[in-house]
């Protein structure tokens, strides 16, 4: 049952309003004044307030924006008289639903008050929402205040149309800011989809991309819809967007300024609204000046353009997302969650983190699971920084208390052996903890002869 707060000076009015809500199915109560109204508003739960704009002492208006400070998202229905019209016009302006005249039609306030309350509802759960997104993405993305600002500008520009550019280095989380970016747009029910432009061969990629016939060209057997056909009231994601030949590229800017595809072999337009976002971690006006990109498809598709910063950039976000990935391994591993000596925090406060919050998590999975007596000390970190493919790069010789050096191949073969020890020879489990694909992990065992 919704509750309404009914706010007059006249205790007549105020009986009259209270008996035909209560007899319309509301549950309603009373406030003789202003300052009685905000105490009311400040402790209990309501769906709307209708508030007479004439009142001794506080006024409607000032009543007004006391309670819009308290609940902004709260429906004020306010109750004027004719002489008041213009009044209670600016009433709105401040915030207010909507504004009835005296003596009331109950049966237009009945009307105005459902949809005041649905109205309520609708922004209450908008607001939830907005408020459980930014929150997931503090916790996502981090909680310095770059990041803080960062967050707005995901969702001020979420909210447009635009074409997006998400740009910066490698393990920032560009892709997921892709996907939040969808889920909070106007397009959210419709497809997302994301190309890799780096995973698709030159000669597949118009075909992936829009489509072909049926017989366009030797093995084509029968008619395929491409990504962007597919996507239609969506979003796509063009990954690796610097991967892009310049045929291609001519190719995507006619769709970006047309709005339709045409498939291969097909001279017939497909009408097509999608939302593009293209994701580098190049710098493509580097890459435009050096006529290896589009300069109009760059324009194009930067309508907008989010720059995520490397770690190094935000070292206040670190020992926030180590906290974050210690907590998740721990649980993973069914793990206590170990002590860091201090000598370790120096390193990884000091550290670059080329690969930003993705190495930053492998590390930090790595070498919790192969800590000791319940810590994490500095060679424990040190050991599992640095490019884990390059066979001739050498683990610091501080990481090891002036021991032997030991090449990261080494390194790698002895930390497969130990999660298959931890896992019981479990390669699924011990993929995951390693942080890298089964496919990989495989690979890697029969190069080592494990």
């Amino acid at each position: 049952m919704h509750n309404i707060l009914v706010v007059d000076d006249e205790k007549v009015v105020r009986a009259t309003f209270l008996a035909i809500l209560r007899d319309i199915g509301f549950s309603a109560s009373e406030a003789s004044n202003g300052k009685e109204a905000i105490d009311i508003v400040s402790k209990e739960s309501l769906d709307a307030v209708v508030l007479d704009l004439k009142m001794p002492g506080m006024s409607g208006i000032e009543t007004l924006q006391e309670l819009k400070k308290i609940n902004p998202d709260l429906p004020v229905i306010i109750v004027t008289a004719h002489g008041d019209i213009q009044t209670a016009v600016n009433a709105i302006k401040l915030g207010a639903y909507d504004f009835v005249l005296k003596p009331p039609d109950f049966d237009m306030l009945t009307v105005t008050l459902k949809r005041a309350v649905e109205k309520g509802k609708l922004q209450r759960a908008l607001t939830s929402l907005k408020t459980e997104v930014e929150s997931s993405l503090e916790y996502l993305l981090g909680k310095s205040e770059t990041m803080k600002h960062l967050i707005e500008e995901i969702h001020q520009v979420a909210a447009s149309n635009f074409s997006i550019l998400i740009q910066g280095e490698t393990g920032t989380g560009k892709s997921f800011i892709a996907n939040v970016m969808h889920n909070i747009s106007g397009r959210r029910s419709g497809p997302f989809i994301s190309v890799d432009m780096g995973a698709i061969t030159e000669t597949l990629v118009e075909s992936e991309l829009f489509g072909h016939e049926k017989g366009a060209f030797t093995g084509a057997e029968k008619k395929k819809k491409g990504f962007f056909e597919a996507t239609n009231g969506g979003t796509i994601v063009i990954d690796e967007l610097q991967n892009m030949s310049l045929y291609v590229q001519g190719k995507l800017l006619k769709v970006v300024e047309e709005r339709s595809i045409y498939s291969l072999g097909s001279t017939e337009p497909v009408q097509v609204d999608v939302r593009i976002i293209g994701i580098t971690n190049k710098n493509l006006k580097k890459a435009v000046e050096e006529k290896r990109f589009r300069e109009d498809l760059f324009y194009r598709l930067s309508e907008a353009v989010i720059s995520v910063p490397p770690l190094r950039e935000r070292r206040e976000d670190i020992f926030f997302f180590v906290q974050k990935f210690l907590f998740e391994t721990c649980e993973e591993l069914q793990k206590k969650i170990p002590e860091i000596t201090e000598d370790a925090q120096n390193l990884i406060s000091t550290y670059g983190w080329p690969g930003n919050i993705r190495e930053l998590k492998n590390v930090i999975r790595r070498a919790l699971l192969f800590s000791q007596n319940g810590s994490i000390t500095k060679d424990n970190i040190a050991r599992h920084m640095g490019n884990e493919e390059s066979n001739n790069t050498l683990v610091a010789a501080s990481s090891f208390n002036g021991g032997p050096l030991m090449t990261l191949t080494h390194a790698e073969k002895i930390q497969i052996k130990k999660a298959l020890e931890f896992t019981g020879g479990n390669k699924t489990k011990a993929a995951s903890i390693l942080q890298i694909d089964y496919k990989t992990l495989l690979r890697k065992i029969k190069r080592y002869d494990i």
